[in-house]
């Protein structure tokens, strides 16, 4: 299944763990996984995800026309290393409006391709977003 969304991933425990950053056109994933790599983030896949389940776990990857690009809105479309795929464990939902964020949210999934995974929503253009993902991945029960 092929999602709009952007996929970045993070070595959590020796093992990459990527973050499905999903929104609105034009809500700011791109530029959250743009700020994502500057963090330490690698890009998986910018735009289009191709999610696939394997031993019952979800993966994610670029389609092969958009492998290694990523969009810098205002600039165009440039190269970025990228991994080839990652394993996703989080999904974040990008709200266009801070107040939409719960301040201590009650765990939730969200049910793709039979699987659930901790979902939560985020403003993309916080200048924290990196670091919650980061922090997201590291503390809540998604790395081994």
């Amino acid at each position: 299944m092929i999602r709009h969304a952007g996929l970045v991933a993070r070595r959590v425990g020796g093992t990459w763990r990527g973050v499905l950053i999903e929104g609105a056109s034009g809500a700011g994933k791109s530029d959250l996984a743009l700020r994502a790599l500057a963090a330490g983030f690698r890009l998986v896949a910018d735009d289009r995800v191709v999610t696939f389940v394997s031993e019952g776990r979800l993966f994610g990857r670029a389609p092969d026309p958009l492998k290694g690009l990523t969009e810098v809105r205002g600039f165009g479309i440039v190269p970025e290393p990228a991994l080839p795929f990652a394993e996703i464990a989080l999904v974040v939902r990008c709200v266009d409006d801070p107040s939409g964020v719960e301040r201590l949210p009650p765990p939730r999934t969200e049910r793709l391709l039979g699987l659930d995974l901790p979902a939560f929503e985020l403003w993309p253009l916080e200048p924290a977003a990196p670091a919650k993902i980061a922090r997201m991945l590291e503390h809540l029960g998604v790395a081994p």
